[in-house]
């Protein structure tokens, strides 16, 4: 399949409108509308989301775009003002989810909310805000796959995408269509999940577990820098939440226990 597709819609002055920043921000806007509806499902104030709103974006972008920058500090380390052009792409997940999560544990502690209940509320949410963001990268270009003979293929042929040059008009995998149909997939699980009875916190722990698997074997096809005994910075942090979340699951669990024996 070849993309064409030039990554700027228009220019305004010296603004450039980009695919990019409009499909993000459909995506908030689409995390936004589910998670209202789940936290009304779950007996929880509407105004809670969209005052959770705004920190978690903007936390959430910082947390990107600082963990964009680090994976790619040659492009940055001459005018590392670009990290503030955010329009133009370039946002690490995992760093959105660090520091999303940041602001979400801050505004749970002020607002005197359980943490675990609000972090299931927003988790399916995010995870279609996540499937859609892939739209984007799909458009710039920023999340490339290594060369490939396989038919569904990617081909980059726009000198304006984010592609390197190196790789346009080569075939490549198309990473972030392997990473949106993870996302659905793990979003099918957690949907279902969500209305057993569990305990506050489960929906989201299992995101984090599976999201984490999926990326970790998924980056395998993208190229990006190694930093770790030949993993990919998306990998180490995968490798790092897996383990987060077996301790946190193991610790929950032996607690339950030690209760039910007080008990």
């Amino acid at each position: 399949m070849t993309i064409s597709v030039d990554p700027v819609i228009g220019y305004w002055g010296g603004f450039a409108l980009r695919w990019y920043g409009v499909i993000i921000l459909a995506s908030i806007g689409v995390a936004l509308v589910v998670s209202r509806r789940e936290a009304a499902r779950r007996g929880l104030p509407g105004q809670l989301i969209d005052d959770l709103a705004l920190p978690a974006v903007v936390a959430g972008i910082a947390g990107a775009r600082l963990f964009h920058g680090l994976d790619n500090w040659d492009r940055y380390a001459e005018h590392p003002g670009r990290l503030l052009t955010i329009q133009a792409g370039g946002l690490a997940i995992y760093g959105a989810l660090i520091g999303g999560g940041l602001a979400l544990a801050l505004f749970a502690w002020v607002r005197r909310v359980d943490l675990w209940r609000l972090m299931d509320v927003i988790t399916p949410g995010l995870l279609l805000a996540q499937a859609t963001g892939r739209v984007a990268c799909i458009v710039n270009g920023d999340a490339y796959g290594a060369p490939t003979s396989l038919p569904w293929a990617f081909t980059y042929t726009n000198p304006a995408a984010f592609i390197p040059e190196r790789l346009l008009g080569v075939p490549t995998h198309p990473y972030p269509v392997y990473e949106m149909l993870w996302d659905l997939a793990v979003f099918a699980v957690i949907w279902r999940l969500r209305d057993r009875r569990i305990r506050p916190g489960s929906v989201f722990l299992a995101y984090a577990a599976l999201y984490s698997v999926g990326r970790l074997l998924l980056t395998e096809v993208r190229q990006e820098p190694t930093i770790f005994f030949g993993f990919q910075e998306a990998q180490v942090i995968a490798l790092v939440v897996l383990a987060a979340v077996a301790f946190v699951t193991a610790r929950r669990a032996s607690r339950r226990v030690t209760a039910a024996i007080a008990g």
